[in-house]
């Protein structure tokens, strides 16, 4: 299935990629471009409780869903493969590092931070893509990366106290995506088999958590204990249908359809935050979205005449 995978080319697939791994990919950017307003809600929370809370309850909710789909054999046959258990013990690590970056940034007003750290991470897939996947990119699309990477450039000179967290984004998050994409299993089972392996490092976070001085909000309020239980629910959705994008389209078009994700960070992050928006953020996010427009052109006007509106 990955030799397929490996031969694929984004200008040729956007026909077949519209059908088979867009609507998921859309679906989980547009929840991730809503999460801060979910975590807003958690603010008295600690963050490490938060992402341990996170893994104990993505676990029973993918359980559940596996005995829905009947996809238990499926499941078996990973947990009994020690080098898939390997790959998605790393890609579980690397998802875990970004949500515990992401929330503590969330939580300490820096969301247009995180909202350029999945900016950037389309620039990190692109880089994959064609370093291990053997992806190929028009010049109008190496063009997009240019721009793309002159506007994260200028940001680097000038915002240094907070690129570390862009940074930490996009190479967790690309890294974690082009492990799933490598990892012939299922989404599903996948998600199951990482949570599974994450879940000493959870249990041992939660005992830390009770021990300190600030102890452990689940319980304290129901309200809170609520918004905690849901976050497997808030979790699994969009990276189950994450996964299953990752193994459908090419990795280079995944990572610019990424940038839906982010859009919706700014917007939160500018509107419902209220942060300030510096100068050197405007042009960075200038040069960002004029490069999401040339790579989106490029792939438009490379499109079959068959394939463009009102064609049969």
């Amino acid at each position: 299935m990955n030799g397929a995978l490996l031969g694929r080319n984004p200008m040729t697939s956007l026909s077949s990629a519209r059908f088979s791994g867009f609507p998921q990919a859309l679906g989980a950017y547009l929840i991730w471009g809503l999460f801060p307003l979910y975590f807003a809600l958690l603010r008295a929370v600690s963050p490490i409780e938060i992402v341990a809370w996170r893994l104990l309850f993505t676990l029973p909710f993918c359980l559940v869903m596996i005995a829905v789909t009947r996809q238990g054999r499926e499941l078996r046959a990973a947990l009994g493969n020690p080098r898939l258990v390997g790959a998605l013990a790393l890609s579980g690590l690397l998802i875990g590092t970004n949500w515990l970056i992401y929330i503590a940034a969330v939580m300490h007003g820096h969301v247009l931070a995180t909202s350029l750290g999945y900016y950037i991470n389309p620039l990190v897939n692109v880089l994959a893509g064609t370093l291990f996947l053997r992806e190929r990119l028009s010049r109008l699309q190496w063009l997009a990366a240019a721009i793309a990477a002159v506007g994260v450039a200028l940001l680097a000179r000038d915002a240094l106290s907070t690129l570390w967290i862009s940074m930490a984004l996009a190479l967790t998050f690309g890294g974690y995506g082009l492990i799933r994409k490598l990892a012939p299993v299922n989404s599903l089972p996948g998600l199951a088999v990482e949570t599974t392996v994450l879940l000493p490092p959870a249990l041992g976070l939660l005992i830390w958590q009770a021990t300190s001085p600030q102890g452990l909000s689940m319980g304290s309020s129901i309200g809170l204990s609520l918004l905690l239980a849901c976050a497997g629910v808030v979790t699994g959705l969009p990276l189950l249908l994450f996964a299953s994008a990752a193994r459908r389209l090419d990795f280079s078009l995944l990572g610019f359809l990424q940038f839906v994700a982010p859009t919706g960070l700014f917007l939160v992050g500018l509107f419902a935050f209220q942060e300030r928006l510096e100068p050197v953020q405007l042009v960075c996010f200038l040069f960002i979205w004029t490069a999401i427009a040339v790579f989106c052109w490029d792939l438009l006007s490379r499109r079959k005449p068959s394939e463009r509106p009102g064609k049969a």
